[in-house]
């Protein structure tokens, strides 16, 4: 028996697969910096920034504080140099193949291994690979030279005849926003920006997975695994593939020539869904690769199936532009998203987290990933994989015209490729998009006058090289996801721009239209349109170092950046509010004349379904405190636009309309599904007493916006500035406001409240005898209040949830539009 035992023990020992995996080191550690002509080493971060390392050993000031950043612009002017050391073993060293890998360099760098250069990268927007093999030492130094980016961009600058617009920025690829932008500083950043591992292997390492969707139904969802791999092993190979940590399939290769494609049938497949019209489901694919019983690599992925479209179609009107996920017409509502930071680096992966949950909690199921920043880190698309968030993604171009000389073409084709093939498995990506405004700048802007009919031509040309055959060829070839050549497809001075492609209406802010202009106007697809506003006072707080809220104190004047910013917010608030006489009130208005001409625009876009079919609205958040055009400002505070936009997007809404005193009422349903309740329409007055009333049962199809009353207001007995109509539907209540807000005579009465503990926070009760505008809650504890700027209806209690670490809440305040506006005598 004994005997038995031990054999079968030896049996099953032999049985186990021996392991000839890939190894992978980070290389993160002991890194030190310093200014090329200094002598003097100091500790940095990798992945880091030269910004960043000099901010930790206190040698420049924090440029996001007053007006610290017009001190650190030498910072740019430098050339860096990094430096570490790398201990291999024999394990390492006894491979057949090293390399090292560097995933982001930015930009114009100059690698060294043990004194030898190694490569000189000119592009922050792609990995780096080089074989070390025959470098390699035991111990090894490694260097990095970073030089200025304006060495470089002068030097090409000098190679054309002519300028470009716009500046020196065109000819490097790297973020653009930090050039400075109209609502970003000025920080040039250099340095080790994205991971640098080593490698090592002997027979067998995986590149890449890309699973191709061949066929889809109801019964059966037919894929195409293709492995992308280093190298070829010399034997037969087994690839065992496991969906979901089960065994699914075996299959072997016997030629190791032979491409490794990987058949895969998924039955009755789950679907991947924008969140808001299903489950974003995700199946986990791995597949683990055996050269005889060794297992010789591994690759694992998650994968939604789905199928995504770009519907354009001529029809009577101009030409359709709207999104199809599983074959249902999607209305898309969202945000254009910047990169989170000036210093990527600063951005942690709780940062993500928080901001796509903000995202999805404002009911949006669209991000567009806008051309001047970055291609984002594999977390962001990952997480809204799992959120169902639709990514419309730019390529890196934005508000300019790009040289079109070899090495500048094949630098994008070699981007472009390893963009595109690094993120074409995530459910996630809707559309790649050439880039942002350069055709509109192109032919409105002004960048074609004075150049001769040569110059125009070969300028155009270049363009066309880059938007209309290197971009869609890389992505045709390599995914099978949408281009779109430039948003918009068509700028605001020509018509078209509402009856074809996708739209950036500015003539709001730039061109200071009303907020009605909106309501008239409504595009195909609304891609870009926003309004300033300030952030919290958090933020100002933080820019002027001071519980001050100043702002005109010239360190805060400096996070305006659009020249005519202070002005225009002025201009706009005196049209339809109050102008308050105290800084802090006033931080308050600005944010309420944000959310209420934009929530203007998104609801008369909602309405246009089908006609329109999107709407996203310029921007998400920012990448340091600033004035600016955000929801979210850059200490993650919702503005009253966030608050404001969750309730405009809800995919049930109530939204109504007055014109020459008839009133209309729409239901939007955005849902696959009809939806049905009563719908109770009642005109009031600011004490509650009912004026006119409505209710009866509605039932609105799906995917569809439908106008379900009009009703002339001729002969009510009301004051349209002393009354609102509240609509409920479905548990919901929707408010409509006759009168702009300035002319309203709301009136004066104590708001009541209740605190109490709860486990994760306080819940904060209300109660008002009149109805309160545009109630604020704040406190100087870190946390997040469920709802706010929200509307107090009479006599009822409204219970919201602050969410926050502390024990104690007793410094709430709370501020009102009623304290601005008084009945007239």
């Amino acid at each position: 028996m004994r005997f038995s035992l031990l054999a079968l023990l030896a049996l099953l020992f032999n049985c186990q697969p021996k392991h000839d995996v890939p190894i992978t080191i980070n290389l993160h550690d002991n890194w030190q910096f310093k200014k090329v002509s200094d002598t003097n080493w100091q500790s940095a971060t990798v992945p880091g920034n030269v910004f960043s390392d000099l901010l930790d050993n206190d040698v420049i000031e924090d440029p996001f504080i007053g007006d610290n950043e017009q001190k650190v612009q030498w910072v740019s002017s430098e050339d860096w140099e990094y430096k570490t050391m790398i201990s291999v073993d024999d394990k390492i060293l006894n491979r057949k193949h090293i390399t090292l890998n560097f995933e982001g360099l930015d930009t114009y760098a100059s690698v060294f291994l043990n004194d030898s250069l190694i490569l000189k990268a000119n592009n922050a927007f792609r990995k780096w690979q080089v074989d070390v093999k025959a470098i390699l030492k035991p111990e090894n130094d490694l260097r990095i030279l970073f030089e200025s980016t304006s060495k470089q961009e002068t030097i090409e600058k000098e190679k054309l005849t002519y300028e470009l617009p716009e500046g020196e920025r065109i000819f490097t690829r790297k973020a653009q926003f930090q050039y400075g932008w109209d609502w970003g500083p000025i920080l040039n950043t250099s340095g080790i920006w994205r991971p640098i591992t080593l490698e090592a292997w002997n027979a067998y390492k995986i590149e890449d997975i890309h699973i191709k969707q061949l066929s889809l139904d109801n019964s059966e969802a037919g894929l195409l695994i293709e492995m992308d791999n280093a190298e070829v092993s010399n034997q037969e190979l087994t690839y065992n593939v496991f969906v979901n940590d089960s065994l699914f399939s075996k299959f072997k290769n016997p030629n190791p020539l032979m491409p490794n494609w990987i058949p895969l049938q998924i039955k009755n497949p789950k679907l991947w869904w924008p969140h808001n019209l299903g489950e974003p489901y995700l199946y986990d694919i791995k597949v683990v690769v055996k050269g005889g019983n060794k297992i010789l690599d591994s690759i694992s992925t998650k994968y939604g199936i789905r199928e995504i479209e770009l519907v354009t179609e001529k029809d009577s009107i101009g030409e359709s532009f709207y999104f199809k996920v599983n074959g249902e017409p999607v209305y898309a509502k969202g945000a254009n998203y910047i990169p989170q930071h000036s210093f990527q680096n600063k951005v942690t992966d709780t940062y993500y987290e928080k901001l796509l949950n903000d995202v999805v909690d404002a009911n949006m199921n669209m991000l567009r990933v806008w051309g001047g920043g970055i291609y984002e880190n594999d977390i962001f698309y990952e997480l809204c994989d799992e959120k169902g968030i639709l990514v419309w993604q730019d390529f890196m171009f934005a508000c300019a015209m790009y040289p079109g000389d070899t090495d500048f073409l094949n630098k994008i084709k070699q981007e472009a490729e390893y963009n595109v093939k690094r993120l074409r498995n995530h459910a996630s990506i809707a559309l790649w998009c050439g880039n942002n405004e350069n055709s509109e700048g192109w032919h409105r802007w002004g960048w074609q006058a004075g150049r001769s009919e040569e110059e125009k031509e070969e300028i155009w040309n270049n363009y066309l090289a880059v938007f209309d055959s290197i971009l869609p060829q890389t992505v045709s070839k390599f995914t099978n996801t949408d281009y779109w050549e430039s948003s918009p497809k068509y700028g605001r001075g020509n018509p078209k721009y509402k009856t074809e492609g996708d739209a950036h209406d500015w003539w709001i802010w730039h061109d200071a239209y009303p907020f009605e202009h909106l309501k008239d106007n409504v595009p195909r697809f609304m891609s870009e349109f926003g309004f300033q506003s300030f952030p919290s006072y958090e933020a100002i707080k933080y820019i002027n170092q001071n519980d001050s809220l100043d702002i005109s104190s010239e360190g805060f004047k400096n996070h305006q950046k659009h020249v005519r910013g202070f002005q225009l917010i002025d201009e706009y608030m005196k049209r339809d509010f109050p102008v308050p006489d105290n800084d802090e009130d006033y931080v308050y208005m600005s944010q309420l004349l944000q959310a209420h001409g934009m929530t203007m625009g998104f609801e008369a876009q909602r309405r246009a379904r089908p006609y329109n079919m999107g709407t996203l609205y310029w921007q998400l958040n920012d990448c340091w405190p600033v004035v600016s055009w955000s929801s979210i400002d850059f200490m993650g505070n919702w503005k009253a636009l966030h608050y404001k936009t969750k309730r405009s997007f809800r995919d049930v809404l109530v939204s109504s309309n007055l014109e020459n005193d008839t009133l209309s009422v729409w239901i939007v349903n955005d849902k696959l599904e009809a939806q049905s309740g009563q719908l109770s329409l009642k005109i009031m007055d600011f004490d509650g007493r009912i004026v006119w009333e409505n209710t009866g049962p509605k039932r609105v199809a799906p995917n569809t916006s439908q106008r379900i009353m009009r009703q002339s207001l001729l002969g009510m007995d009301f004051k349209k500035e002393e009354a609102v109509l509240v609509a409920t539907y479905q548990g919901q209540t929707f408010l409509h406001y006759f009168e702009r807000p300035k002319n309203l005579k709301l009136k004066q009465s104590l708001i009541n409240k209740s605190i109490s503990k709860t486990a994760d926070g306080f819940l904060i009760e209300l109660q008002s005898e009149t109805l309160q505008k545009d109630v604020f809650m704040f406190s100087n504890l870190k946390g997040h209040f469920e709802d706010n700027f929200f509307d107090l209806l009479p006599n009822q209690t409204r219970a919201i949830q602050f969410k926050t670490d502390a024990t104690e809440l007793d410094d709430l305040q709370i501020k009102t539009f009623n304290t601005f506006v008084r009945p007239k005598l």
